[in-house]
């Protein structure tokens, strides 16, 4: 009820200034105590994947909290783990504004933001001052101006300095909105990122005397001749996990709303068959080597549980958790 009398207000604003709006909010300190307004209760369902124990499956996905300023407000929110970024080596602004537009007619976002960040730097000492307890991914992409053929540096960069603050790294190559990303997704663009990366977590874990799992988030655009490709790289590299999917290019379901042209990744519930596909497509070809996290157009208990019955193992929330707020996460926890 709290919940959608402030998504009411905030509705009133732009999409960003309302996004802006709410970071603002949970970076006060008074976050946890603002937990009996905007959380629930939410039951311990313990599952161990990748090695890393999860009080419960449901995660917030990447991209609400880019620069891990809000560590403290989501952990207060009963999320089993809370993922923070993307971010880069450098700050950089991302795209022009407008960059996000509403299409509440269909519970869908389009997003062009651009990997908008304070640079990776920013993104640790934020880390650093939080006292969450609880498994934090970090999620680390490329800078814009970096060449398609130097993106490994980027990512080995990145990796560099969050290792040790990580429970897990996301390695984003599926975002739309960063020209030629999407191209590291196939072939020996991906095996040559892929093995780099596996190179410096053997280097990493041995400096600082633990294992921190890597994840790959792939895009839901793909073929299924794709997908097995991409499923049979994660595997040759020996990568811990796979995020499946973030936004979609299509704008199938969405073509005669306002905003449903706008440039950028289409995210909600327009996405949700797109990533349950996907989430198929790769449990069959990973057959069990590798979990899956299933994200995208997650909305409610019964689509998380979709996810799951795909081959899932845990699930990420974001445009559904924009639009229904804290209580998503208790309903699909007490769901399994």
């Amino acid at each position: 009820m709290l919940y959608s009398i402030a998504r009411n207000l905030l509705f009133k604003l732009s999409a960003e200034q309302a996004h802006e709006l709410t970071i603002n909010m949970l970076k006060l300190p008074a976050s946890f105590a603002l937990k009996g307004l905007y959380g629930a209760q939410v039951k311990n369902k313990p599952v161990e994947v990748m090695g890393i124990t999860f009080p419960n499956p449901v995660g917030l996905a990447a991209g609400l909290d880019k620069n891990g300023e809000c560590i403290n407000g989501f952990g207060a929110m009963g999320f089993g783990f809370v993922e923070i970024g993307t971010v880069t080596p450098r700050p950089q602004p991302g795209n022009p504004k407008p960059r996000i537009f509403r299409l509440p007619e269909a519970n869908a976002i389009i997003n062009r933001m651009g990997f908008n960040n304070h640079g990776v730097d920013y993104l640790v000492n934020q880390v650093k001052k939080a006292n969450f307890k609880g498994v934090l991914g970090i999620n680390i992409g490329k800078n814009k101006d970096t060449p398609e053929e130097n993106a490994k540096d980027d990512y080995i960069f990145c990796m560099r300095k969050v290792y040790e603050h990580a429970t897990y790294i996301t390695v984003n190559i599926s975002s739309p909105n960063t020209p030629g990303l999407r191209d590291l997704q196939y072939g020996d663009a991906l095996n040559n990122l892929l093995s780099a990366l596996k190179a410096e977590q053997t280097a990493l874990a041995a400096k600082h005397g633990k294992y921190v799992p890597i994840t790959v988030k792939i895009a839901p655009d793909s073929t299924a001749e794709e997908i097995a490709g991409i499923a049979e790289c994660l595997l040759a590299n020996e990568i811990d996990g796979v995020i499946a999917t973030n936004t979609t290019l299509s704008r199938e379901g969405v073509e005669n709303l306002e905003f449903g042209s706008e440039m950028g990744g289409l995210s909600g519930v327009p996405v949700q068959d797109k990533s349950t596909v996907v989430i198929k497509l790769l449990a069959k070809e990973l057959d069990g080597k590798m979990p899956i996290i299933g994200v995208g157009g997650i909305n409610s208990a019964e689509a998380a549980q979709e996810k799951l019955a795909a081959g899932a193992s845990l699930v990420q929330v974001y445009t559904g958790f924009i639009y229904e707020g804290p209580k998503l996460i208790k309903d699909i926890v007490d769901s399994i």
